[in-house]
């Protein structure tokens, strides 16, 4: 009995905030760890769609909670130019080149994107060898010629390890090929995807990007801008991507169809009439049959109910 009390009073699993306040972490900061896969999340056995974090991995991540937290730390471009002591200016070099990779973003009051990173990441770009040249010598002109050109990999950057955790986080084939599809814009998945039930499901798993304002308003209009590819190389390979995660998904399931519509005919039973033993049985019932008759519909019944109209004579009776 003790027993069963005691596994009732531990769940298994935890909700994100219940999971988040177990681990002494900020919403923020838990969400970008379950983002980066720091944190394992299940899906949530009571169809509730939202995922969970097993009581397990809460007991395996709480020792070391301030290495999780310190892994999980964001930084924008004046701190993170900082951090790596190097101009701001050519921390938003690198940015663009895609020398570094964002995590995040948020629009601030004037609807202009800020980019956050990872410190743990810049710190380790200045740890190898390999980048001092870009630390502290002019930049290769190659690099330079694509600047002038106008690169800037940034939201590309993001939308790609953006996709890598929808997919993580995808429970099947057909949950997969909506990830992929989130990323392109309805007229490219339309012609990839031919097949209107496989399209709609498509559609329908389409998870909406990152949270920021109200639905409609120019915040949303603007992650909606950066969850869709725009650059003519990465929508190809999108679109190759979708085809073959949608060919995968078939093969698993088919996608679900409308429902049939099926129109059952009314039928018209006869009721049964009672039957006297010794006699002829009678027909059943017409519905349609009056049981009672009045007027001249009465007369009419009664008349064809009568000897002189039922016998097969050659007479017919006369009225007066």
């Amino acid at each position: 009995m003790t027993g069963t009390i005691l596994a009732q009073a531990r769940p298994l699993t935890f909700a994100a905030g219940r999971a988040a306040r177990e681990l002494g972490l900020r919403r923020g900061e838990f969400d970008l760890a379950v983002h980066l896969g720091r944190i394992r999340t299940v899906p949530d056995e009571g169809g509730g769609g939202a995922r969970r974090v097993p009581r397990t991995e809460i007991d395996r991540l709480r020792p070391r909670t301030g290495t999780l937290r310190e892994s999980v730390k964001v930084v924008g471009t004046a701190e993170g130019a900082a951090l790596m002591e190097i101009p701001a200016a050519r921390f938003t070099r690198f940015a663009k080149l895609g020398l570094i990779t964002p995590v995040r973003w948020y629009p601030n009051r004037y609807r202009a994107v800020v980019w956050l990173y990872l410190a743990e990441e810049l710190r380790q770009f200045v740890s190898d060898h390999g980048n001092s040249r870009l630390l502290t010598g002019r930049a290769p002109e190659e690099l330079r010629d694509r600047l002038r050109a106008g690169a800037d990999q940034r939201a590309r950057n993001w939308r790609g390890r953006h996709r890598g955790f929808l997919l993580r986080q995808a429970d099947g084939p057909w949950e997969r090929a909506g990830v992929v599809a989130a990323f392109l814009d309805p007229g490219e998945i339309d012609e990839v995807v031919t097949d209107p039930h496989e399209r709609a499901h498509v559609q329908k798993l389409r998870p909406a990007p990152p949270a920021h304002g109200a639905p409609g308003s120019p915040a949303a209009r603007l992650a909606e801008e950066l969850m869709t590819a725009d650059a003519p190389d990465e929508i190809g390979w999108l679109r190759n991507e979708l085809t073959q995660e949608v060919a995968a998904a078939r093969t698993t399931s088919p996608a679900p169809g409308p429902v049939p519509h099926t129109s059952h005919p009314v039928r018209h039973t006869l009721s049964p009439v009672p039957h006297t033993p010794g006699t002829a049985p009678r027909p059943p019932r017409h519905p349609a049959w009056p049981r009672r008759s009045h007027g001249l519909r009465g007369w009419l019944y009664k008349a064809l109910k009568s000897p002189s109209w039922t016998t097969d004579t050659s007479s017919r009776p006369s009225r007066s």
